[in-house]
């Protein structure tokens, strides 16, 4: 999949069938879309290009969210889809004060050549949010492209979308967060050196930093990680540590007999079952009896 980053980057297309969204996890939905946009696209022999925002236009209007994947996580499940061009669009102030019809003539005709368009049935666009597939609609007969709207997705009867899997990773509810996402809740990153305080009470840990992302999970869960092609058992701690007054959110993972150099690797923790969640303890006393209890929880969800 060809990446461009930022329209001054885009060249001019003979056409192309295109999509727009922020595409966040990668959802069952968008799924639905991306199939739809690359079998058209195979149908009309042109490339299939999937439009996204960088900052997110939430981030860019100052309600700051968790995402759900990082934008390495995002880009390889797009292209493990089948998309021939992920388009990212600065979204600054200049392209936040862009008219929806301008958004439509000045990028998908002037620049994308636009012969089939798929989005979202809640997906809005241009200044102010007044563009909407009514207007696309009507543009389209103007000037002779195709437009088409895809339905939600109803898992368990709850619609799929982005904000409704951060709501279900807040409450814990791994089952139908993996239903909506069509696999497991994960989070990828390097191994990186801790505190080193949980060696000092028998758990020591690897660690992955979340860095300035806000982490849409918290707690304590049952969780494999992958490691050079390796899967490991163990249990996960997300969160900012209260017990020794950290304030960075940290994701820490004991292993079950484990005991290998990783520091440098790349990890990926897959979240299997909430335990409980993070609190303060009075003493490391008090945090190693818990642990132990974690521990447990965790080994007989594995069945170990």
């Amino acid at each position: 999949m060809h990446l461009i980053r930022g329209l001054h980057n885009l060249k001019k297309h003979a056409g192309s069938v295109v999509t727009i969204g922020n595409f966040d996890g990668v959802h069952v939905g968008h799924e639905k879309i991306i199939s739809q946009l690359v079998k058209k696209s195979k149908t009309l022999n042109l490339p299939s290009v999937l439009i996204s925002f960088s900052p997110t236009p939430q981030t860019f209007f100052g309600r700051q969210q968790a995402s759900l994947t990082s934008f390495k996580e995002k880009h390889q499940l797009l292209a493990d889809l089948g998309v021939d061009e992920h388009l990212i669009i600065n979204f600054d102030q200049a392209f936040s004060m862009l008219e929806a019809k301008d958004f439509i003539q000045q990028v998908l005709l002037d620049k994308l050549n636009i012969k089939h368009c798929l989005i979202g049935d809640d997906f809005c666009f241009g200044r102010g949010r007044q563009g909407d597939f009514s207007l696309l609609k009507k543009m389209s007969i103007i000037h002779g492209f195709q437009a088409e709207n895809t339905q939600s997705i109803l898992c368990n009867g709850h619609r799929v979308s982005s904000s409704e899997i951060r709501t279900l990773l807040g409450r814990g509810d791994m089952a139908l967060t993996e239903q909506m996402l069509g696999r497991a809740f994960s989070i990828s990153g390097k191994i990186t050196h801790g505190l080193k305080k949980g060696r000092t009470i028998g758990f020591p840990t690897i660690n992955l930093p979340i860095k300035k992302r806000i982490s849409p999970i918290l707690g304590v869960f049952v969780a494999t990680v992958e490691i050079d092609g390796d899967v490991f058992k163990g249990v996960c701690n997300i969160g900012t540590r209260p017990t020794i007054n950290s304030k960075e959110t940290l994701l820490e993972v004991f292993l079950f007999d484990f005991n290998r150099d990783v520091y440098g690797l790349k990890a990926k923790v897959v979240f299997k079952h909430k335990i409980r969640d993070v609190k303060k303890f009075d003493s490391f006393g008090a945090l190693k009896q818990q642990i132990e209890s974690d521990v447990q929880s965790a080994k007989s969800h594995f069945s170990l």
